[in-house]
């Protein structure tokens, strides 16, 4: 089911409602912006992987990756009832939480028809109690009905591997690096910054320089 969020960000691409949900071919695309095609997708971006490799063959594409920085909890007693209460939530997204999604688009960027743009989001999430008796203690005990926009904090996009660099900060004379050296500059936990390395190294933006007993040490490339 379509979210608010989705529907909102859609919205506001396309310069008027007859551009959004517009067929082309086998394909419905979010929203058309004079020549460019706007694909919102806020959940994985492996769903979209094939579509976005069919449609870059002859269309300017861009992807709009949401990232959400602050959530807002609104709950409700049931689907549909009022809000009873609302608190935010204690945990803060990173605009590097993008790369635990691009290592399922490897294979679709970098490509010289494709933007891939990350507006950074605040956003309410609606949610009830899920009924029934929960099967185990690390089960969510609650139902997400709905999350919506608050506003957009900023909008990074990525064009090209060099990019991806730059939204790790590192710095383009940087020595050769290996995870461990990206846990100490981005300060996220190791198995992160693996995801962040394995993201480099498949689009092009850095290449293996060689191997010691620390595991593998990059070079940037881009």
């Amino acid at each position: 089911m379509e979210t608010t969020l989705h529907q909102q960000l859609k919205h506001s691409y396309a310069p008027d409602d007859s551009q959004t949900e517009v067929t082309l071919g086998a394909y419905r695309i979010d929203a058309v912006r004079d020549d460019e095609l706007i694909e919102i997708q806020c959940a994985s971006l492996s769903a979209i992987r094939d579509k976005c490799q069919t449609l870059l063959k002859r269309h300017r594409l861009r992807v709009v990756k949401p990232v959400v920085m602050r959530t807002r909890i609104a709950k409700i007693k049931r689907a549909g009832g009022k809000v009873t209460s609302r608190r935010m939530s204690p945990k803060r997204g990173n605009v590097l939480d993008v790369f635990e999604e691009l290592i399922y688009f490897t294979r679709v960027f970098p490509h010289g028809n494709l933007t891939i743009e990350i507006p950074l989001v605040h956003v309410e999430q609606v949610r009830s109690p899920k009924r029934g008796r929960r099967r185990r203690s690390w089960h969510k005990d609650y139902r997400v009905e709905d999350t919506r926009l608050e506003s957009i904090e900023s909008t990074i996009e990525i064009r090209v591997p060099e990019d991806l660099l730059d939204l790790i900060g590192l710095p383009e004379e940087s020595a050769p690096f290996n995870t461990a050296d990206l846990a100490a500059w981005t300060d996220l936990p190791r198995w992160k910054t693996q995801q962040i390395a394995y993201v480099l190294r498949k689009t092009g933006a850095v290449e293996v320089a060689t191997r010691n007993r620390n595991g593998i040490v990059y070079r940037r490339v881009a």
